[in-house]
């Protein structure tokens, strides 16, 4: 029996969240979803340490920079794979220098996921800004 997988995803639009756990379940990947990045501070010592985290960079109150500082921080997160979940695609080389383990272009790619999602839980990085 394989280990429970499970990630973090921090994203306000309602449309990318769907598509991500739809992707997600496919993989029989389990997930919570905060859709206020604001509740970060608050949720991430009582939620279980995730293998990844999906986090988009712009939303409102705190955005996915704030939100990285903020994992970066908190020592149950350390080694965790924080992925840049976003259509910002020129924020590829911010991303990568502010410290995010991977990037991921919206729209994601569906054919590609279940490759990307096993790397980036094996710990290896994914830069896929199309």
């Amino acid at each position: 029996m394989s280990e429970k997988r499970y990630v973090l995803i921090i994203e306000d639009n309602a449309t990318d969240v769907s598509v991500l756990q739809e992707l997600l379940k496919r993989e029989g990947v389990h997930y919570t979803v905060l859709f206020d990045s604001r509740d970060v501070p608050g949720m991430i010592g009582k939620l279980p340490v995730p293998n990844a985290v999906f986090l988009d960079l712009e939303m409102p109150g705190m955005s996915g920079y704030d939100v990285l500082g903020i994992l970066q921080a908190e020592p149950a997160f350390a080694g965790v794979p924080v992925v840049a979940y976003t259509s910002h695609l020129s924020e590829m080389a911010a991303c990568r220098n502010a410290g995010f383990h991977s990037f991921l272009g919206k729209p994601v790619k569906g054919e590609r996921f279940s490759e990307h999602l096993d790397n980036i839980l094996k710990g290896r990085s994914v830069w896929d800004g199309r």
